[in-house]
């Protein structure tokens, strides 16, 4: 399956191209769009009849870095207090206690930390990951990625034979897709094919 990835500036742009590929037999099963605006997006939804985008679940791998940023951030938070507690002879008989404090530090930095990693992961899911398994480079991944969270609109047309992935693009760049590099700085043609779909 092939697929045509584009950035839109305005919500109607997206919702425009859309309706064109539908009235040009494209099924709204096989087209999809994300954007950072809740709002919008239940608009676009209704008008179209296009279900949005959830990206792929981040997995564990937030979840990782979460803890240990939160590891990171207990120990930051009780090690400097306890080795002022060592650092004056009147304190030094609350050593220990300093030392439980950096142990409940690190496993409520590290649970609150991974915690945050899977909320983080699980809102609209990992976009980078979706782009990537539809065969997009990893950088213009994450540079679509930067375009919807600084207000772009992302769709996506999905082409089971590949036959009809040149249409798809030209009706993009029909209505307004714009270029990467006018997004985040440097990029192609912020419309075009991609490889091949895990679909």
């Amino acid at each position: 399956m092939e697929s045509v990835v584009a950035l839109f500036r305005e919500p109607r742009q997206a919702q425009g191209v859309l309706q064109d590929l539908q009235q040009r037999g494209f099924d709204r099963d096989h087209l999809g769009f994300a954007l950072a605006d809740v709002v919008a997006e239940d608009d676009i939804a209704q008008q179209t009849g296009v279900s949005p985008e959830a990206g792929e679940p981040a997995g564990s791998a937030s979840v990782i870095r979460g803890m240990i940023g939160g590891t990171l951030a207990g120990l930051a938070l009780t090690v400097p207090i306890w080795l002022l507690l060592l650092a004056f002879p009147v304190t030094r008989i609350y050593q220990e206690g300093g030392l439980f404090g950096i142990l409940f530090g690190v496993i409520g930095g590290a649970s609150l930390g991974g915690l945050f990693g899977a909320l983080a992961g699980s809102d609209h899911g990992d976009y980078v990951k979706l782009l990537r398994r539809m065969g997009v480079p990893a950088a213009q991944a994450e540079k679509f990625y930067q375009g919807i969270k600084g207000g772009h609109v992302l769709v996506i047309a999905r082409d089971p034979s590949g036959a009809r992935a040149d249409e798809a693009l030209s009706l993009m760049r029909k209505h307004g897709a714009v270029k990467l590099d006018e997004v985040v700085g440097g990029g192609r043609l912020q419309s075009e094919r991609t490889g091949q779909d895990g679909h």
